[in-house]
């Protein structure tokens, strides 16, 4: 390919990307049914219950078969760790960065497999697909990156005495729990191991039950590398049983995770009842984007649609909420529904999906349950409805939805996980800016107008660790490492410094002042 593929791609040539996007979606069609393995101590287990991943395009197709875990496994996989640790640890941070390095490397070189197999898991459009693995790749080189800018964090200090010789070292914790959600089964994965190891700790990964083979793509572009046997390991199962025993178990330093608030909190308060740890949350969002009266409206519309229906509403970063300027409010939401309308909807390995099905049985309740409550308390301008004709009625398949309902009512307050959006005409500024802080998350924002005023206000007074302005590429969405930290405020995130950004590795270290006399 002649240029990234990121997810804010607007136009390019895209034939040659299709073509061998093509030759990778028949490859994994022919592994059909294929075995993913938990990886204990740098070899495959393959015991334990079955569990198996289906399609979401089409639900009675088998994608893969997990071999799941439970706690029985962990005290070997901790000791695993720990040995392994200690090796990873003694080579260096130069050796640690190159090892990563090839990661990305295998990853990079994998990577349209990698995404054919993630469209059909996920429902992932390709485009999508691809920016994952690339984002995955990428979010290792940069973390690397950090490290040997820094040379490995150790920092000459300031002496007392001409025969001291005084450093700051980063030094890592040890064992790191990594659990990671179904959406981005690469990049985020890929991000949480990366700084985990470049801080010279061992991983236990306890990937998303949905998405097995992706993660067993995953798995092999770490066997690969040559890292030391038990460095990464892999847990496949449940969170209810696998993941609550790995978060509960005292071998276990510290956790990165991504999901829902109401899990991350549950994870926070378990793993830090008896002694500090350190436990990075990368959680949900309730996203707004505010339009105000002068906005250009094609970009507006244009990055509304985009972070709305991306992926099928299915990231922490999509857009939930639009608060638009009631000159402007009838207009965009008459486009809004238009580009809506115009969506190609089906199977995400067809190249002119561009939204797929949204993940399982459970989302499609949750989205009737949100379309129902619109119709009764408010209106519904687009969608609203499960699709189920023709080569919908195999999958989990909704229709794109743009509601209108009264001030505070429960689906502008809660995150859904789904394409679906509500619009709400203002006259005040200050009100819209109120109203999109008044919700218990802080992680993604969006601003739309041409005064540099009104920017540097809006900047300055949302409560979000991720903004954009007067972007047609996405209004809330399309984060990329070492472009845009992804931070999240409030019951978005748990540290303050987010994924993605120049202080992400070193959250996986703790200090140690060495003062050598000679």
């Amino acid at each position: 390919m002649g240029f990234k593929i990121t997810y804010s791609v607007l136009e390019a040539d895209m034939t040659a990307v299709h073509a061998a996007f093509d030759d990778a979606l028949a490859q994994a069609r022919g592994q059909l049914g294929a075995e993913a393995p938990s990886w204990i101590g740098g070899k495959p287990v393959r015991t334990g219950r079955l569990i198996e991943s289906h399609n979401p395009s089409r639900t009675k197709e088998v994608l893969a078969r997990a071999h799941a875990v439970d706690a029985s496994v962990l005290d070997e996989a901790v000791a695993n760790a720990r040995r392994a640790q200690r090796e990873w640890a003694a080579m260096g941070w130069q050796a640690r960065v190159a090892g990563v390095r090839r990661v990305a490397e295998l990853i990079s070189e994998r990577r349209m497999l990698f995404a054919a197999i993630m469209s059909m898991e996920v429902g992932k459009n390709r485009l999508e697909s691809l920016g994952d693995g690339e984002e995955a790749a990428d979010l290792l080189r940069y973390y690397a990156g950090i490290v040997e800018a820094n040379e490995g964090f150790i920092k000459p200090m300031t002496r007392l005495s001409p025969n001291e010789d005084v450093r700051s070292v980063l030094r890592p914790y040890g064992v790191f729990a990594v659990i990671a959600p179904f959406n981005f089964p690469a990049a985020l994965p890929c991000g949480m191991t990366g700084g985990a190891l470049l801080g010279g700790n061992a991983v236990l990964l306890k990937p998303s039950e949905e998405t097995p083979w992706c993660t067993e793509m995953l798995a092999g572009c770490f066997a690969d590398a040559g890292l030391p046997a038990g460095l990464f390991q892999v847990l496949q199962g449940t969170g209810e049983t696998i993941g609550a025993a790995l978060i509960a178990h005292p071998g276990i330093d510290g956790c990165a995770f991504t999901g829902s608030s109401a899990v991350g909190h549950h994870i926070f308060r378990s793993m830090t009842a008896e002694r500090i740890k350190p436990v990075l949350l990368e959680m949900g969002g309730k996203n707004p984007a505010i339009i105000a009266d002068d906005a250009d409206l094609d970009r507006a519309v244009e990055g509304c649609y985009r972070s709305v229906f991306g992926l099928s509403g299915q990231k922490c970063s999509a857009l939930s909420r639009i608060y638009v300027h009631d000159s402007l409010a009838d207009e965009f939401t008459r486009r809004l529904a238009e580009r809506a309308a115009a969506m190609r909807i089906g199977d995400p390995t067809d190249r002119d999906v561009y939204m797929g099905p949204v993940i399982n049985a459970e989302s499609v309740a949750r989205y009737e349950k949100a379309s129902a409550a619109a119709r009764a308390d408010g209106t519904v301008h687009f969608g609203g409805e499960r699709l189920r004709e023709g080569a919908f009625a195999e999958g989990h398949f909704v229709a794109p939805t743009i509601v209108t309902v009264p001030r505070d009512h429960w689906l502008e307050k809660t995150e859904l996980f789904l394409p679906f959006v509500t619009v709400s005409p203002f006259s005040d500024l200050n009100d819209a800016l109120a109203r999109a802080n008044a919700v218990e998350y802080g992680l993604t924002a969006g601003f739309y107008s041409r005064d540099p005023a009104r920017v540097a206000w809006f900047l300055d007074g949302i409560e979000a660790g991720v903004t954009y302005t007067n972007r047609a590429a996405g209004a809330t969405t399309g984060a990329w490492p070492g472009v845009q930290p992804f931070c999240g405020w409030k019951r978005s995130g748990s540290t303050g410094k987010g994924g993605c950004g120049p202080y992400y590795v070193t959250q996986f270290m703790r200090e140690q002042s060495r003062t050598q006399v000679g």
